[in-house]
């Protein structure tokens, strides 16, 4: 999804990173979720300003989700010391303290930067049960290796093909 970098947008970023999230029955990842992107969106707003265009991603896996985004910006933030009389600054921090794993990296091109954070997927409790009394069988999570947001493409999207309408029969005498 690709926004403006504006404030009013960091809720509706929100709001749909939750549907998604609760549409995926991930309910639990909702809340660090929200905030995590909530932090990235902002500092996209504070250090590349409002003016040009970012996008959000979110790559659900077996084992976790993966929220990015991406803006035109190419130098990567600095992580700040965080403390108790620092006053700005611990956004990464925040994003670090509520996801299992995060990151950067600038784009390949030159011509931005991806920040991203991982949630893991919450494992069912190996101990409920089925209907009929019998253990549930948990199926195993192998780790997968770390994933890298996706370079996207700046070319428009190919248009669809037209629909073509079906001949009318022609009725027989």
């Amino acid at each position: 999804m690709e926004f403006q970098t504006l404030p009013s947008r960091t809720g509706q970023v929100r709001r749909i990173v939750s549907a998604l999230l609760r549409y995926w029955e991930l309910d639990a990842l909702i809340e660090p979720a929200a905030v995590g992107v909530a932090e990235l969106m902002a500092n996209v707003h504070r250090h590349v300003g409002p003016d040009g265009p970012c996008a959000v991603e979110i790559v659900l896996r077996p084992d976790r989700v993966t929220i990015s985004v991406r803006d035109h910006d190419p130098n990567l933030p600095p992580v700040q010391p965080s403390g108790l009389l620092v006053t700005g600054g611990r956004g990464l921090a925040l994003v670090a303290s509520v996801s299992d794993s995060w990151g950067m990296r600038a784009q390949h091109d030159g011509a931005g930067k991806v920040v991203w954070f991982t949630l893991p997927i919450p494992v069912p409790d190996s101990s409920t049960e089925t209907p009929d009394g019998a253990p549930e069988e948990v199926p195993s999570r192998e780790p997968l290796p770390r994933p890298e947001p996706l370079p996207r493409s700046h070319a428009p999207a190919p248009a669809a093909p037209a629909p073509v309408a079906a001949p009318a029969p022609v009725p027989q005498p």
